[in-house]
């Protein structure tokens, strides 16, 4: 059953629809990240907050339920360099699985993940701050 805006929803109070306001808030500019490597190097890349559609479309491609599958496709797709371009190619992934220590290839998939990091804070051993800031 429809209902019509009262005074007291928030679109009468000049919110307006709850889509545009979440449209308006919604800011995909790359987030830099700083990742302290175990040998104490910094990997910096970029990554943006994901959309439903590509959560979906890193689903598809990695042909599989694995998580670590899903995670990959993720990397793949998100980690960008100060240009925007993607620093990795589907072809890295054997390299990543096998020569990579699963410990770095995690702080790097959370960083994609969660380029804010937790509630806007910075990834655990890394850093991450809007570009530009």
């Amino acid at each position: 059953m429809a209902t019509t805006p009262t005074s007291s929803t928030p679109a009468s109070q000049g919110f307006g629809r709850a889509i545009d306001r979440l449209r308006k808030a919604a800011n995909f500019e790359p987030i830099k990240q700083e990742v302290v490597l175990n040998n104490g190097d910094e990997f910096v890349f970029y990554a943006a907050p994901m959309t439903a559609a590509e959560r979906e479309k890193a689903q598809k491609n990695a042909k599989t339920d694995s998580t670590n599958d899903f995670a990959m496709q993720l990397l793949i797709a998100k980690a960008l360099d100060e240009n925007g371009e993607r620093i990795f190619k589907a072809g890295d992934i054997p390299v990543l699985k096998m020569e990579v220590e699963d410990e770095e290839l995690q702080k790097l998939i959370m960083c994609v993940l969660k380029p804010r990091g937790e509630s806007g804070d910075a990834q655990p051993d890394s850093k991450s701050d809007r570009e530009g800031a």
